[in-house]
Protein backbone atom coordinates (compact mmCIF):
# COMPACT_ATOMS: atom_id res chain seq x y z
CA UNK A 1 0.00 0.00 0.00
CA UNK A 2 1.30 3.43 -0.86
CA UNK A 3 2.01 5.94 1.84
CA UNK A 4 -0.30 8.94 1.98
CA UNK A 5 1.54 12.12 1.15
CA UNK A 6 0.85 15.74 1.62
CA UNK A 7 -0.37 17.88 -1.29
CA UNK A 8 1.56 20.93 -2.36
CA UNK A 9 -1.68 22.81 -3.06
CA UNK A 10 -2.46 23.71 0.56
CA UNK A 11 -2.07 27.22 1.92
CA UNK A 12 -0.49 30.26 0.39
CA UNK A 13 1.61 30.64 -1.69
CA UNK A 14 0.44 27.94 -4.04
CA UNK A 15 3.49 25.78 -4.72
CA UNK A 16 2.33 24.22 -7.95
CA UNK A 17 1.48 26.21 -11.08
CA UNK A 18 -2.15 26.75 -11.96
CA UNK A 19 -3.33 24.11 -14.41
CA UNK A 20 -0.57 21.73 -13.32
CA UNK A 21 -2.87 19.31 -11.57
CA UNK A 22 -2.10 15.63 -11.67
CA UNK A 23 -5.53 14.63 -13.00
CA UNK A 24 -5.85 13.56 -16.63
CA UNK A 25 -6.98 16.35 -18.93
CA UNK A 26 -9.85 15.79 -21.33
CA UNK A 27 -8.60 16.42 -24.88
CA UNK A 28 -11.10 16.84 -27.69
CA UNK A 29 -9.79 15.40 -30.96
CA UNK A 30 -10.21 17.03 -34.39
CA UNK A 31 -13.58 16.23 -35.96
CA UNK A 32 -12.03 15.72 -39.41
CA UNK A 33 -12.03 12.03 -40.32
CA UNK A 34 -8.59 10.49 -39.95
CA UNK A 35 -6.99 13.43 -38.10
CA UNK A 36 -5.34 12.62 -34.77
CA UNK A 37 -4.53 16.22 -33.69
CA UNK A 38 -6.26 17.97 -30.76
CA UNK A 39 -9.34 19.87 -31.91
CA UNK A 40 -9.12 23.19 -30.09
CA UNK A 41 -10.61 25.47 -32.81
CA UNK A 42 -14.42 25.58 -32.65
CA UNK A 43 -16.33 26.23 -35.88
CA UNK A 44 -20.11 26.47 -36.42
CA UNK A 45 -21.77 23.50 -38.08
CA UNK A 46 -24.12 25.83 -39.95
CA UNK A 47 -24.87 29.59 -39.99
CA UNK A 48 -26.50 30.82 -36.76
CA UNK A 49 -26.15 27.41 -35.12
CA UNK A 50 -24.90 26.80 -31.59
CA UNK A 51 -23.57 23.37 -32.56
CA UNK A 52 -19.82 23.34 -33.20
CA UNK A 53 -17.21 21.29 -34.97
CA UNK A 54 -13.83 21.15 -33.27
CA UNK A 55 -10.89 21.19 -35.67
CA UNK A 56 -7.12 21.31 -35.39
CA UNK A 57 -5.61 24.60 -36.70
CA UNK A 58 -4.86 23.10 -40.14
CA UNK A 59 -8.40 21.84 -40.73
CA UNK A 60 -9.91 25.00 -39.18
CA UNK A 61 -8.07 27.03 -41.82
CA UNK A 62 -9.38 24.74 -44.56
CA UNK A 63 -12.91 25.05 -43.16
CA UNK A 64 -12.69 28.86 -43.03
CA UNK A 65 -11.42 29.12 -46.62
CA UNK A 66 -14.47 27.22 -47.85
CA UNK A 67 -17.02 28.96 -45.62
CA UNK A 68 -19.84 30.74 -47.48
CA UNK A 69 -20.95 33.70 -45.38
CA UNK A 70 -23.97 34.37 -47.60
CA UNK A 71 -25.31 30.81 -47.82
CA UNK A 72 -29.03 30.62 -48.52
CA UNK A 73 -29.37 34.16 -49.92
CA UNK A 74 -30.51 34.92 -53.45
CA UNK A 75 -28.05 36.68 -55.80
CA UNK A 76 -29.44 40.19 -55.29
CA UNK A 77 -29.51 39.99 -51.49
CA UNK A 78 -26.06 38.38 -51.50
CA UNK A 79 -24.62 41.27 -53.55
CA UNK A 80 -26.22 43.93 -51.33
CA UNK A 81 -25.00 42.28 -48.08
CA UNK A 82 -21.49 41.85 -49.49
CA UNK A 83 -21.40 45.51 -50.57
CA UNK A 84 -22.62 46.66 -47.14
CA UNK A 85 -19.96 44.61 -45.34
CA UNK A 86 -17.20 45.91 -47.58
CA UNK A 87 -18.43 49.47 -46.96
CA UNK A 88 -18.33 48.94 -43.18
CA UNK A 89 -14.77 47.60 -43.35
CA UNK A 90 -13.61 50.39 -45.67
CA UNK A 91 -11.52 52.09 -42.98
CA UNK A 92 -9.09 49.20 -42.96
CA UNK A 93 -8.87 49.15 -46.75
CA UNK A 94 -8.40 52.91 -46.92
CA UNK A 95 -5.39 52.77 -44.61
CA UNK A 96 -3.73 49.86 -46.44
CA UNK A 97 -1.42 52.12 -48.44
CA UNK A 98 0.31 53.44 -45.32
CA UNK A 99 2.11 50.12 -44.84
CA UNK A 100 2.65 50.61 -41.11
CA UNK A 101 4.81 47.58 -40.69
CA UNK A 102 7.98 46.90 -42.61
CA UNK A 103 8.73 43.69 -44.47
CA UNK A 104 9.22 40.54 -42.42
CA UNK A 105 7.27 41.69 -39.38
CA UNK A 106 3.92 40.15 -40.24
CA UNK A 107 2.94 42.74 -42.84
CA UNK A 108 3.42 40.31 -45.74
CA UNK A 109 0.55 38.15 -46.91
CA UNK A 110 0.73 34.39 -47.31
CA UNK A 111 0.99 34.82 -51.10
CA UNK A 112 3.94 37.18 -50.68
CA UNK A 113 5.67 34.70 -48.37
CA UNK A 114 5.19 31.91 -50.93
CA UNK A 115 6.54 34.19 -53.66
CA UNK A 116 9.62 34.93 -51.57
CA UNK A 117 10.16 31.20 -51.10
CA UNK A 118 9.95 30.65 -54.88
CA UNK A 119 12.56 33.38 -55.37
CA UNK A 120 14.73 31.74 -52.66
CA UNK A 121 14.66 34.80 -50.38
CA UNK A 122 14.20 35.41 -46.66
CA UNK A 123 10.98 36.93 -45.34
CA UNK A 124 12.61 40.32 -44.67
CA UNK A 125 14.08 40.82 -48.16
CA UNK A 126 13.63 44.28 -49.67
CA UNK A 127 12.39 44.84 -53.21
CA UNK A 128 15.90 45.37 -54.63
CA UNK A 129 16.85 41.86 -53.45
CA UNK A 130 13.60 40.56 -54.98
CA UNK A 131 14.50 42.14 -58.32
CA UNK A 132 18.05 40.73 -58.29
CA UNK A 133 16.88 37.23 -57.39
CA UNK A 134 14.14 37.37 -60.04
CA UNK A 135 16.62 38.36 -62.76
CA UNK A 136 19.12 35.67 -61.75
CA UNK A 137 16.54 32.85 -61.57
CA UNK A 138 14.77 33.98 -64.75
CA UNK A 139 18.07 33.90 -66.68
CA UNK A 140 18.85 30.40 -65.38
CA UNK A 141 15.42 28.95 -66.18
CA UNK A 142 14.44 30.87 -69.33
CA UNK A 143 13.05 28.63 -72.13
CA UNK A 144 15.53 30.15 -74.63
CA UNK A 145 18.45 29.15 -72.39
CA UNK A 146 17.02 25.66 -71.72
CA UNK A 147 15.02 24.68 -74.82
CA UNK A 148 12.91 21.55 -74.44
CA UNK A 149 13.22 21.40 -70.64
CA UNK A 150 9.62 21.30 -69.36
CA UNK A 151 10.64 21.55 -65.69
CA UNK A 152 12.65 24.70 -66.36
CA UNK A 153 9.75 26.24 -68.29
CA UNK A 154 7.38 25.52 -65.42
CA UNK A 155 9.89 26.96 -62.92
CA UNK A 156 10.26 30.06 -65.12
CA UNK A 157 6.48 30.60 -65.03
CA UNK A 158 6.46 30.22 -61.22
CA UNK A 159 9.31 32.75 -60.95
CA UNK A 160 7.43 35.23 -63.14
CA UNK A 161 4.22 34.81 -61.12
CA UNK A 162 6.12 35.26 -57.83
CA UNK A 163 7.74 38.45 -59.11
CA UNK A 164 4.34 39.81 -60.22
CA UNK A 165 2.86 39.16 -56.77
CA UNK A 166 5.74 40.94 -55.03
CA UNK A 167 5.78 43.84 -57.52
CA UNK A 168 2.06 44.52 -57.02
CA UNK A 169 2.51 44.33 -53.23
CA UNK A 170 5.45 46.75 -53.39
CA UNK A 171 3.44 49.15 -55.55
CA UNK A 172 0.61 48.99 -53.02
CA UNK A 173 3.02 49.72 -50.14
CA UNK A 174 4.76 52.63 -51.83
CA UNK A 175 1.67 54.24 -53.36
CA UNK A 176 0.94 57.70 -52.03
CA UNK A 177 -2.46 59.33 -52.47
CA UNK A 178 -2.58 62.51 -54.53
CA UNK A 179 -2.22 65.62 -52.43
CA UNK A 180 -0.46 63.83 -49.59
CA UNK A 181 2.34 66.38 -49.69
CA UNK A 182 4.98 63.85 -48.76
Amino acid sequence: MSKARRSNDWGFPRWRAYGASSEAQQVKMCDRHGCDQPGNCPAPKSPNSKERWYFCPEHAGEYNRNWDYFQGLDAEERASREKAEQRDAGGFQGAAFYGWGGPGDGSRSRDEMRALAVLELESDADFEAVRKSWRRLAKENHPDVRPGDAAAAERFQAIQAAYDVLRVAEDRRTWKPSGAGI
